[in-house]
């Protein structure tokens, strides 16, 4: 069955980021000049998704009006350049794409935002994509998972290696037979140790799933910090139906601490083709 649906969870605090998203969703926060949620909107629609699931809650109502068209903007006395760039801002979403929105009540897990959606995604498969993630790569990384999910025909999870240290931040998976960059998983754990991480693979916000992993969260639990954990109900499904993890190609970005952001910023400013060599210049003077 052809993916058409992606679920984009967006209804976290951002606490990392206070007192920038006290009213202000962080997945508006901009990289350069664009917000997170639409490198990750833009990301799906490469890769053939028309059914974008907002699953959002309070204060993210700018997630929506940055998605709208904006009809009152006066282009009468402005220039060509940014009549272009007003064209743009209103074509963000095509006309063969629709936005749907669903209110996640209460902020208990992944896993609890992904059951939100259920009702919009039926009995399809689907993919879901963090928005904290940016991943800067040739081919977007839900395509390149969207070309293995059509051989494979079972879920998969995009992965990275990770130092041993950043396990505590991961889901770590354990793997057994691997061809080229996919891996089929024997186990998943959630935020261990580094000493009890089964492997130097964590997994990263890019999921697509077959409509089974549904009735897995349905049965999961509360598990690490009193959330319902996705990572919980993979888990349970590979008891019964096999995942593959896929080691994806490009540089990702944890856009959901402030450090990584900072990197995302640096690193787009400079491949900026109106002032990436001037923003290169800039840092130069500022290299101790």
């Amino acid at each position: 069955m052809q993916l058409r649906k992606v679920v984009f969870p967006v209804a976290g605090h951002g606490s990392r980021f206070l007192p920038a998203t006290k009213a202000t969703p962080k997945e508006m926060l901009p990289v350069v000049d664009k917000p997170l949620i639409q490198y990750a909107v833009e990301e799906a629609i490469d890769a053939g998704f028309t059914e974008l699931i907002f699953v959002t809650g309070k204060t993210k109502r700018g997630i929506e009006d940055h998605f709208d068209v904006t009809l009152d903007l006066n282009t009468s006395n402005i220039t060509e350049s940014k009549k272009k760039l007003f064209d743009e801002m209103n074509h963000i979403i095509p006309s063969h794409v629709s936005c749907i929105y669903i209110r996640q009540g209460e902020p208990l897990g992944l896993g609890h935002a992904i059951l939100q959606a259920k009702p919009v995604i039926g009995d399809e498969p689907f993919a879901v994509v963090l928005a904290d993630d940016l991943i800067d790569a040739k081919k977007g990384v839900l395509k390149q998972m969207v070309e293995q999910y059509k051989d494979a025909d079972s879920s998969i999870i995009s992965v990275q290696q990770v130092a041993t240290e950043d396990s505590i931040h991961y889901g770590m998976i354990d793997t057994k037979a691997q061809s080229g960059n996919m891996r089929q998983l024997t186990g998943i754990v959630e935020k261990p140790n580094p000493e009890d991480a089964p492997s130097s693979y964590g997994v990263v916000g890019r999921y697509v799933f077959t409509n089974r992993v549904l009735s897995f969260l349905e049965k999961t639990g509360v598990g690490t910090g009193n959330e319902i954990q996705l990572t919980d109900a993979i888990k349970a499904m590979l008891s019964r139906h096999p995942v593959f993890a896929y080691e994806f190609e490009g540089v990702r970005y944890d856009c959901g601490d402030k450090l990584g952001y900072i990197k995302a910023n640096v690193e787009y400013a400079l491949k900026d083709k109106k002032f990436g060599q001037a923003f290169l210049d800039y840092l130069k003077t500022r290299v101790l």
